[in-house]
């Protein structure tokens, strides 16, 4: 089997499978890390192909998700035109709810991240719930019936990501397939990034998340992060101990993020992300350690040190369109902004349109200067409408 860990200097990087809803933060890492990305994803946007040494977009929806269809047969054509096989498959978000999915690539390629088992254990509710009460971990109650009173309560679905399918419970109480309903605990958002290798974890840091609001269908949507997370040293403490208690207790390994709820010391965990997530572009500042590259050893079960590092606050923002936007065809992106799309793109309205990125002294400065770079995009955007409607691929046209 292919060793994981390229050489950073190797005239000849291996190859390595991506797959996600967007492949490109994945892509730079595994640049960074030395590796050649085969990427499959939804977007296929101007910055996976200049990431990517071979890309493929993939049929499928933030909704729906990939198809498997598509998918397999994308991944199929990038690994056969490697001179020699696949390092690995990594794989983003898109998989928390299909861990048959993962079972079946895992069985074609090697996987490194966390296998199907695990995954499916971290994201049922139930399970989860159970878990972190054997552990003492503090958690919100949930349930899989409608709350009779749904006021103080969420409806979320089982095994999504991104936080567009949350939502307050609905005085109707209705029970759609996949819905558990978990009880609101006040607080800020913090999520925890770290390496595990099956049978302990180190932190790599701390963000605070923030929404950013879709309206009624989508008030909790991941808006953006930013890092440090600002916690008192005693708090990051118990949380990187909680951590490590989970990771040990799962099976973790590889790059997963756990999301808490902190205030006054105390905290809440909602949910454990089991795959490199939304924050990898702010953490992944340090050219010595690649997260990638750790990514890949700690699936291999490695751990390297935790060391603290001294750098500059670091922010990422996701772009939503406000209205159906189509991209203009003369737009001159900027150095910081990421997932651009491809000019006379169709942008539904509510649909992601660039991810920004920012630094600054302190985190309230690169969390200000991240949202007006994310400000400075809709204007521009808007500012250049195109007179003349784009031409729309005909299905037969369309990359899977």
């Amino acid at each position: 089997m292919p060793s994981p860990l390229p050489a950073r200097s190797s005239p000849n990087p291996p190859g390595v499978l991506v797959a996600a809803l967007s492949g490109r933060a994945l892509a730079a890492a595994a640049r960074r890390a030395g590796y050649r990305p085969l990427v499959a994803d939804l977007f296929q946007d101007q910055d996976t192909r200049r990431l990517a040494a071979r890309s493929a977009r993939v049929a499928g929806g933030l909704a729906e998700g990939l198809s498997e269809v598509s998918l397999i047969a994308a991944m199929s054509r990038l690994a056969g035109q490697e001179t020699t096989p696949p390092a690995g498959f990594v794989y983003g978000a898109g998989f928390e709810h299909r861990p048959e999915l993962l079972a079946r690539i895992g069985a074609r390629w090697p996987l490194l991240g966390n296998p199907p088992e695990v995954v499916a254990r971290i994201k049922d509710p139930v399970s989860f719930s159970t878990l972190l009460a054997t552990l003492s971990i503090p958690h919100p109650e949930i349930t899989l019936a409608p709350p009779a009173n749904p006021r103080g309560w969420l409806a979320k679905r089982s095994a999504a990501s991104g936080g567009g399918h949350i939502r307050p419970a609905g005085r109707d109480g209705a029970l759609y397939d996949g819905v558990y309903f978990q009880r609101r605990v006040r607080g800020r958002p913090v999520s925890a990034l770290f390496l595990a290798n099956g049978r302990d974890a180190t932190m790599i840091g701390f963000s605070e998340q923030w929404a950013s609001s879709g309206g009624p269908r989508s008030p909790f949507r991941f808006g953006g992060a930013v890092q440090p997370a600002g916690l008192t040293p005693q708090l990051a403490a118990t949380l990187g101990n909680v951590v490590r208690r989970l990771a040990a207790a799962t099976r973790l390994v590889g790059l997963n993020s756990a999301d808490f709820m902190v205030r006054d010391g105390a905290f809440d965990l909602l949910e454990v992300n089991p795959r490199p997530g939304a924050t990898l572009d702010i953490f992944d500042l340090d050219p010595e350690a690649p997260l990638f590259a750790l990514h890949c050893a700690a699936c291999r079960g490695g751990l390297p040190k935790a060391r603290q590092r001294t750098r500059r606050a670091a922010a990422c923002a996701v772009v939503y369109a406000p209205r159906k936007i189509t991209v203009p065809a003369m737009v001159k992106w900027p150095h910081w902004a990421a997932d651009r799309p491809d000019p006379n793109s169709l942008i539904g309205r509510g649909e992601p349109l660039c991810t920004v990125l920012a630094r600054g002294a302190k985190p309230s400065a690169a969390r200000q200067e991240v949202a007006e770079r994310a400000q400075r995009i809709l204007t521009t955007v808007e500012r250049r409408r195109p007179r003349h409607r784009p031409r729309i691929l005909r299905e037969a046209e369309a990359p899977c």
